[in-house]
């Protein structure tokens, strides 16, 4: 920003998977972005820990005691830290528009975290977007789907960051019908 490249009212936040959790954990605690994208976000650390990570068959509790989320101890033994933690008891701190990407078969971080922060951003009047994507597990693996989803958060990004006319799509919502990977099949 000082050389003049960047804009620091108009520069984005885009994360996914654990970049994800972290993109919405930061959306939560800051207005420093003009907006955020966050694909298969982990949006509360209570409701996950006991859960199966699908894709390799086992519970999320050592994930998020000793790996990845690195929490130290135990839900259990810091139940506090845990929602702290959480994007989702953050959320009403939340000032910037977002949007988020989930794969409803996602077997990594389950498809309802990010319905979870989606219903609670939209409870408490946030400008929040979900881009749902039927049968996909963590990553988008359909061409049209990746194809969809790269459209379309980069008309996000032109309408936040350069100013673009909002489509429509991101104005009234679209069916699931009309998103392309349904015209693919």
């Amino acid at each position: 920003m000082e050389l003049g490249y960047a804009d620091p009212d108009h520069i984005g936040m885009q994360g996914h998977s654990w970049g994800g959790y972290q993109s919405s954990f930061i959306l939560t605690q800051t207005d420093m972005f003009a907006c955020t994208v966050t694909g298969a976000p982990v949006t509360n650390l209570t409701s996950m820990y006991n859960i199966l990570y699908k894709n390799s068959g086992t519970n999320n509790q050592g994930i998020f005691e000793l790996g990845q989320v690195r929490m130290g101890k135990g839900m259990f033994d810091d139940m506090q830290n845990y929602i702290d933690q959480s994007p989702v008891h953050n959320a009403p701190g939340i000032k910037t528009p977002f949007m988020i990407l989930h794969g409803t078969i996602d077997g990594a971080v389950d498809w309802n975290q990010g319905l979870e922060f989606y219903n609670a951003a939209r409870r408490l009047g946030k400008n929040v977007i979900l881009l749902s994507y039927p049968d996909e597990n963590h990553h988008l693996a359909n061409k049209s789907n990746q194809i969809d989803f790269q459209i379309r958060m980069k008309q996000y990004f032109d309408h936040y960051l350069k100013g673009t006319e909002a489509p429509e799509w991101m104005e009234k919502g679209i069916k699931q019908k009309d998103k392309l990977y349904n015209k693919a099949k």
